[in-house]
């Protein structure tokens, strides 16, 4: 591919003024750098005549294939980048979160350095991480498949009905482990650790790590605490049929199916993983410090290390 074909794409919390006005300077740096802006159908929409003053852009699908894309370039928070790795599942696309929100754990810089980040990546001045993503399938009882998506994060199997509670079986490589009464069941990724998973009280991964986490949310049993297994098993989720109404799977908090008594959810490694692309080779103790703002003064550390080293993180 020349330089004239290059193909960023370029995904947009369009919703806010800020993202907006981050969108035009991203746009008009790569039409100045000679590669053309992609944006998805959604976006075009969203942004309306926004983009007029910086020029034509390029659609999604309509006039580039995904499989031209080079790169993401995504303007906003963790959501944000999750729809772009969705828009970009089907090619080979790098995704590069600038965080225009609060958290953005995903994202791999801030936006006052946007402009920098741009110009990396206009220079394809990065490097690419890949992350363990899932597959994730619902089943009848013919295991006949019924639904089948994947995640980054994780998949969650939750109740419908706030008043009902979900009976369900958890079963790790065709063996059954146990069954109880809950408010759903977490399926976790270790990117996606920091997420839900978290936020249920389970184990943060580091991303260097392969591996599964299943979380129970409110159960009612002795043994219902998470589950750290390797990604080489297979963890499936039944909703046992004395269940006194419905289910939900949500995939990343994006793709969702209805789960009546008897289905049954597959979760396994994906063997098309996400591509995040990386400036900086930060250590994931120094993010955890910076995006969950954890207390570390006094920390002497060791001697060949500098003072304020992780205040000083990318």
């Amino acid at each position: 591919m020349t330089d004239a074909e290059r193909n960023i794409l370029v995904v947009v919390h369009a919703r806010r003024d800020d993202t907006v006005a981050a969108a035009q300077r991203v746009v008009s740096a790569l039409r100045e750098a000679g590669a053309r802006p992609v944006l998805s159908v959604e976006d075009r929409q969203e942004l309306g005549d926004a983009l007029a003053p910086v020029g034509p852009v390029a659609t999604l699908g309509a006039d580039v294939p995904v499989e031209d894309v080079e790169l993401a370039i995504v303007l906003g928070g963790d959501g944000t980048i999750l729809r772009a790795a969705e828009l970009v599942r089907e090619g080979i696309a790098p995704v590069l979160g600038i965080n225009m929100g609060h958290v953005g754990f995903l994202a791999e810089i801030e936006a006052d350095d946007m402009d920098y980040a741009v110009r990396r990546a206009i220079t394809r001045d990065y490097a690419v991480e890949e992350r363990l993503a899932l597959q994730v399938r619902v089943k009848d009882a013919s295991d006949e498949i019924l639904y089948d998506t994947w995640a980054l994060n994780e998949a969650t199997v939750e109740k419908a009905s706030r008043e009902r509670m979900l009976e369900v079986v958890i079963e790790i490589d065709g063996r059954p482990l146990s069954s109880f009464g809950c408010d759903g069941v977490v399926v976790s990724t270790p990117t996606g650790s920091t997420a839900y998973n978290f936020s249920a009280g389970g184990p943060v991964i580091w991303p260097t790590v392969e591996a599964i986490a299943v979380v129970p949310l409110s159960a009612h049993a002795l043994f219902a605490k998470p589950l750290v297994v390797g990604p080489e098993h297979a963890v499936a989720i039944e909703v046992l049929e004395r269940t006194n109404g419905t289910g939900v799977l949500w995939c990343d908090g994006r793709r969702s199916h209805d789960l009546p008594p008897g289905a049954r959810v597959v979760v396994r490694r994906s063997d098309k993983p996400v591509r995040l692309a990386r400036l900086h080779p930060a250590a994931f103790t120094d993010r955890l410090v910076r995006k969950f703002r954890l207390p570390v003064e006094g920390w002497r550390g060791p001697a060949t290390l500098t003072a304020g080293v992780i205040g000083q993180a990318p």
